[in-house]
């Protein structure tokens, strides 16, 4: 019996030993998360995407060095830029030896391209393109163009190239900012620079130029534009190209005309490679270790991958140099650092999200809707399945699910055009309804007036209040109105008649405060700019009235100096009620907001402007008529008061950074001081 148990526990054990290796091994499949961007712009981890379906470190006996580009052909083999080794070496998808092009032709290939029958080699040292076929057998090659058109001083140093299908070469030169190199394949001759980057002036380079002399603009590094990093072509010939440094533009969709085409909002800084999958799908490495995929039209479904820590773990990189896509879309990823390439399988998830998007890209919206509901019940915070959801539920005329759709995607142009149908057919369906009630009010407006001309119950009893309560409060509160209509004699009321105070005042900036957390969190969807759910009313709080409270003792302060009559009290009182215009307004731009959409967005903007305008108006009048000031000297302490602001500013900023470091310096002595008590 004592032998039966104890050769139980030890299975039970041997059991238990065995899931924990299992389980580690599966973890250690996965040592990378994979995320995808919400409808706000922020990464949110999702499933995973795609799973490494091998690695390849050599191809026979044939080890890669320094390899720097990769392509996979129709038939599934794989080309690869040897660099290091001066050559191209061909191989399968099992690591099997196939053949190597171009090893006594080629310096330094950095760069190749597949068609049909023909690789072409980018070779850096050479400063040539050469042209072999597939089986190896050199074809053509071309040097830098003779040309007038291309420039005595351009380079031509090809590093990366593509070729269309009308056999025209786009090639990448080193250092030559004119653009991708174009010439045709038949005859070689130079066709002319497509789609060059544009110059990014900053504001001081500006100013640089125009106070600098010709001799210090001189010594300036000259502006130009950076050279794009990489370049593929896709089967209806449009250009993808990606360029490190260049933020929302590093990733470029162009048309035939050079035109940008889509707008990246999630990128990286440092894209080295770029190719297209069978869904037209965009896919980019950057030398960080991250592979994208975004859609056609640039929105980033997942994003995966990484640095290497040094545990030389698969999915994970130490220096990405390509990216290439077979047929099935399975992702060959060349570490340059680690010469090797490690082949991705799309997850049962991926694939999903991508069924769902090709049966909408294909116009089968019915179909795509139920893989797409399917995404959202495996990860809610999936945002594009929502979208796409929302998508396929207008292009039905199904505009109250597309509303909650594109709401739950954050989604702000879908959820304009949804709720635009839907108002429309409100408005049919309540026209006449909305006209007899509009008519039904206006009857009752006249019918009341003419009963209180007549009988005066509100004027009689408003002055039974008055004679019985004393409201200066409320009095100096709807001194607002008057200030509106009158605003000179106002202001002279506020200086010389004390028509308000400091509680009526306070109490109107508690309530200036009050309108701005409405607009902030409470605007229309589509106009909020803050995310749902995120709420920092104290911090709002503390930053509005410390701002509005440090404005006024700054310009209390300029006006003091600069023989400004008004005391404190009426220079606050005066500011908080020039806000006027924005008390009364500002609710019904808020209201407005939540039952208009981006077509009638015009109105929204003018009516803004006019309140701001508006306000800067009475604010003016007011320093100036509380203080006494002529038009001159209004506009002189206006400026003096921006100054002493951004000086305030400045030295709060001092004040932070030292009283930080003040902090740290304490606590890292404390530290030191218990250190060295628990250590003596």
């Amino acid at each position: 019996m004592k032998k039966i148990i104890k050769m139980t526990t030890i299975w039970l054990i041997c059991f238990f030993l065995l899931l924990i290796d299992n389980s580690s091994y599966a973890s250690a499949n996965v040592a990378y998360k994979t995320f995808t961007e919400d409808g706000f712009g922020n990464y949110v981890e999702t499933q995973t995407a795609y799973t490494v379906k091998s690695t390849i470190v050599k191809f026979g006996d044939e080890l890669f060095s320094q390899a720097s580009d990769l392509k996979v052909s129709s038939d599934g083999l794989i080309y690869v830029s040897d660099t290091g080794h001066g050559r191209v070496i061909v191989g399968d998808q099992n690591g099997e030896f196939i053949r190597i092009i171009g090893d006594d032709i080629l310096t330094r290939p950095t760069g190749i391209f597949l068609t049909d029958d023909r690789l072409y080699v980018a070779d850096e040292i050479a400063e040539k393109v050469f042209v072999f076929s597939l089986e190896g057998e050199l074809l053509d090659e071309f040097g830098r163009p003779d040309s007038i058109l291309f420039g005595s001083g351009s380079t031509f140093v090809p590093e990366r190239i593509a070729v269309d299908q009308r056999d025209n070469v786009y090639i990448i030169s080193r250092g030559n900012s004119n653009g991708m190199i174009q010439i045709n394949a038949n005859t070689g001759d130079f066709i002319g620079y497509f789609s060059p980057n544009q110059t990014r002036v900053s504001p001081l380079t500006v100013f640089r130029r125009a106070i600098f002399t010709d001799e210090q603009l001189s010594r300036m590094i000259d502006m130009v534009p950076p050279t794009a990093t990489n370049i593929n072509i896709d089967n209806r010939g449009l250009v993808y190209t990606v360029t490190q440094g260049e933020g929302r533009d590093s990733i470029k969709k162009l048309n035939m005309a050079g035109q940008n085409i889509i707008d990246i909002q999630a990128f990286d800084p440092f894209p080295i490679s770029i190719d297209i999958g069978s869904l037209d799908n965009i896919f980019v490495a950057s030398e960080n270790g991250f592979i994208y995929e975004y859609t056609s039209e640039g929105n980033l479904l997942f994003v995966f991958g990484g640095r290497d820590n040094g545990r030389q773990r698969v999915g994970v990189f130490g220096k990405l140099s390509a990216v290439a896509l077979d047929d099935e879309d399975n992702i060959y990823a060349l570490d340059q650092e680690k010469n090797e390439i490690q082949i991705f399988q799309p997850t049962e998830f991926a694939s999903l999200v991508h069924e769902a998007l090709t049966l909408y890209q294909n116009g089968d919206y019915a179909a795509s809707k139920e893989p797409w509901e399917e995404v959202i019940r495996l990860n809610s915070l999936f945002d594009f399945a929502n979208l796409g959801l929302g998508e396929a539920y207008f292009k039905e005329e199904m505009y109250d699910e597309a509303l909650d759709s594109f709401r739950l995607a954050k989604y702000k142009t879908g959820y304009s055009d949804s709720f635009w149908e839907l108002r429309n057919i409100w408005l049919r369906e309540n026209m006449i309804r909305i006209l007899f009630i509009l008519v039904g009010l206006v009857v009752l407006k006249k019918l009341w007036n003419m009963f209180e001309r007549r009988y005066r119950y509100i004027a009689r009893w408003k002055e039974r209040i008055n004679k019985k309560y004393e409201l200066k409060l409320l009095k100096d509160i709807v001194f607002l109105k008057h200030l509106l209509r009158h605003p000179l004699d106002s202001f002279y009321s506020i200086k010389y008649e004390n028509k308000t105070s400091v509680l009526s005042s306070t109490l109107l900036l508690l309530f200036f405060f009050i309108i701005y957390v409405c607009d902030k969190y409470y605007s229309g969807f589509i106009f909020r700019t803050v995310e749902d759910g995120e709420y920092t009313i104290g911090t709002d709080f503390l930053v509005v009235t410390s701002s509005m409270i440090f404005i006024i003792v700054c310009h209390y302060l300029v006006c003091t100096i600069n023989d400004g009559e008004g005391k404190f009290q009426q220079i606050y009182s005066g500011v908080i009620y020039s806000l006027a215009p924005y008390f009364i307004l500002k609710p019904f731009v808020i209201v407005a907001s939540n039952v208009l959409t981006f077509n009638e967005i015009y109105l929204l903007q003018f009516a803004n402007f006019f309140i701001y305008s508006w306000v800067a108006i009475l604010v003016f009048v007011m320093i100036k008529e509380i203080n006494d000031y002529s038009i001159r000297e209004t506009i002189r302490v206006i400026l003096l008061t921006l100054f002493t602001l951004l000086i305030g500013v400045l030295l709060i900023f001092i004040v932070y950074v030292l009283v930080s470091q003040m902090l740290t310096f304490v606590v890292s002595i404390f530290n030191e001081g218990v250190y060295r008590v628990e250590n003596r």
